[in-house]
């Protein structure tokens, strides 16, 4: 043991720190493209409405589509491994290009409803790396790594989806509410080109790649039992709050305005709350991470939402949708800083990204399951209830006891994990 905490020391003593400056540079760069996740992810909030009227669907058909469409998420794992065999800032600017560009054809040619559902599918998928955490987790020191990430999450969360989503969508229809990313790919390629490789990555493609290039299966080999048990537990909690989260994004707007009958002006405003409250979330999230530790992270993050979701069903009150956007965010806060430490270096990537990939799977099931709640409860109340019971589940995976990494250093994780 005291050898491994040596040989971690020593790893950790050879990484650089970068300057203060260029850690607010790269927080702020990779809270905007974490924002372009953001803004896709929760857009159809608002314009799942517009959408079913221009195609003229029912609620159970569109759900039921978007089901069998997310197949299209599971090359996730091709992102991640790209980032780990390629580095951190190409990767970057194919996570980008993922992003964006579908948008813009979206933008450009709407009236295919097969062309748009592919297209969302690819972006969709891109939105679910979570990569752009990654540069973060490993530039970070150790003592600031929590509050780091939950920065560059809180930026990634300001509202612009509610704040601009819904005056674009009504100056120019709502398939420009995503087609506007595009143009936002464009300006974030400026500060892409002063991004540097993190040292992290160079070292451990030097020293555990021997300077190649990493290929998928010589990566999954690389895997040993431990990271696979934290895959497991990671895929758990990340399926489960993925099902419940697009849930209650997606049919949140369509519930409001259609079956309570709000208008779309209060709904927006209602929606701009929730979005603000994802940032106080957020900025919770990476607080009680670094002051709390890890684990009563996620039990907070549970039961909050778990709260919001049950009583959302049970009484339509505004303050229970808005816990929802309060209290998932400190799950998606743990999400992101605990899947990016909890991994050594040379498979970190592509560890999250199995994790990713196996979590894809809730954007199918997910969609299917709100297609077939849809069919059962008409009046609205299970609706809800089933995603608030579906986000306790994940509090099971406590009971394999995960290694609680509050201020270590990312060596000292590997080594004493």
């Amino acid at each position: 043991m005291a050898k491994l905490d040596a040989l971690a020391k020593e790893k950790a003593g050879k990484v650089k720190p970068r300057s203060r400056k260029y850690m607010v540079f790269l927080i702020i760069f990779m809270g905007f493209v974490g924002n372009m996740d953001n803004f896709l992810s929760l857009i159809e909030t608002y314009v799942t409405t517009d959408i079913l009227a221009f195609y003229e669907l029912e609620p159970s058909q569109f759900a039921f589509w978007q089901g069998i469409f997310g197949v299209i998420s599971f090359l996730v794992f091709f992102v991640a491994w790209f980032f780990d065999a390629f580095g951190r800032k190409k990767g970057m600017l194919l996570l980008m290009a993922l992003l964006a560009v579908p948008t813009l054809f979206i933008g450009l040619f709407p009236s295919n409803p097969w062309l748009f559902i592919t297209l969302y599918g690819i972006f969709i998928m891109a939105t679910q790396s979570n990569a752009w955490q990654i540069p973060i987790t490993e530039e970070s020191p150790a003592e600031k790594r929590g509050l780091n990430g939950g920065i560059t999450f809180l930026i990634g969360l300001i509202p612009l989806y509610a704040l601009l989503g819904p005056s674009i969508a009504r100056a120019f229809g709502w398939q420009w509410a995503y087609g506007i990313m595009f143009f936002l790919f464009l300006i974030l390629l400026i500060p892409l080109y002063f991004m540097k490789e993190t040292e992290r990555w160079k070292m451990s493609r030097e020293v555990d790649h021997g300077g190649s290039f990493l290929k998928i299966k010589d990566a999954i080999k690389l895997l040993t039992r431990k990271d696979v048990i934290y895959v497991v537990i990671s895929s758990i909690v990340y399926t489960l709050w993925t099902i419940s989260f697009k849930i209650g994004t997606t049919w949140g707007g369509y519930f409001y305005r259609d079956y309570v009958g709000l208008s779309e002006g209060t709904f927006s405003t209602i929606l701009t709350i929730g979005g603000l409250l994802t940032m106080v979330g957020a900025g919770i999230g990476g607080l009680l991470m670094d002051k709390l530790g890890r684990i009563g992270t996620l039990i907070i993050g549970c039961v909050g939402s778990a709260i919001g979701f049950i009583f959302l069903g049970i009484t339509s009150w505004f303050i229970f949708y808005w816990m929802i956007y309060l209290f998932m965010p400190i799950i998606l806060a743990w999400i992101m800083v605990y899947f990016g430490e909890i991994f050594p270096t040379k498979v970190r990537s592509t560890a999250v990204g199995i994790t990713n990939t196996a979590a894809r799977s809730s954007y199918v099931t997910g969609p299917l399951i709100a297609s077939l709640l849809f069919i059962l409860f008409p009046a609205w109340v299970g609706f809800w209830i089933v995603p608030g019971l579906i986000i306790l589940v994940p509090l099971l995976s406590l009971l394999l006891k995960p290694y609680e990494t509050k201020g270590q250093e990312l060596e000292y994780i590997e080594s004493e994990r």
